[in-house]
């Protein structure tokens, strides 16, 4: 029985805007259904499909979208980030996730951490080609540098085989090591933001 009640918010980094077809859909929407075994609710945003004006600000004026979907994600606790691979890198949406994020870096709790300690982040990554590793490795840097704790195995990817055009989405179901290792992704997660929702941090520089 779940003691704290926890909600997760997971951020799809495609480039195809709805209702195009998506592998990072696809891929977000199986972590939140893993979450959601373990009591734990939540919701997918395309990113693409919101005008998230460049920037490092919490805010960049009129017509930026980015400040709805940052009190989400500062009202979630835990962030899913799924990004697909371009040319063995990120997509350019979850590049300016976390460009947006940086802005938490500017704000502290009360007893004087970032705001977003006490939050854990997990990273799923698709593609038809090699970068799944380094994707992952650069997200995990920029979200724990922003304040994100990130669990022990926490993510999972799928890369197709070399020097051929088959996506996530096309196949008959996804493979057992990718759907392993979101599952022990979501289930690390769950049971490190149970830990930290109520837990008492040191002062900052303390």
């Amino acid at each position: 029985m779940t003691q704290n009640p926890l909600t997760a918010i997971a951020l799809n980094c495609t480039l195809k805007p709805a209702p195009a077809a998506s592998s990072s859909d696809l891929m977000a929407h199986q972590f939140l259904d893993a979450l959601a075994e373990l009591d734990v609710a939540g919701t997918v945003v395309r990113v693409v499909d919101h005008d998230i004006a460049p920037g490092v600000e919490a805010d960049m004026g009129d017509g930026d979208a980015w400040p709805t979907i940052r009190d989400q994600v500062r009202g979630a606790d835990i962030l899913v980030v799924v990004a697909p691979t371009w040319l063995g890198h990120m997509s350019s949406e979850a590049q300016r996730v976390l460009e947006r994020l940086d802005a938490e870096l500017s704000e502290t709790r009360d007893d004087g951490n970032p705001i977003m300690f006490g939050k854990v982040a997990v990273v799923g990554v698709v593609g038809n080609e090699d970068g799944a590793h380094k994707i992952t490795a650069d997200l995990y840097q920029g979200l724990g540098d922003i304040g994100f704790t990130i669990p022990a195995q926490g993510g999972t990817y799928w890369n197709g085989e070399a020097m051929q055009g088959v996506d996530y989405l096309d196949l008959d179901e996804s493979p057992d090591a990718t759907m392993t290792a979101l599952r022990t992704a979501a289930a690390n997660a769950a049971h490190l933001a149970r830990l930290l929702k109520d837990s008492a941090y040191p002062a900052s520089g303390a």
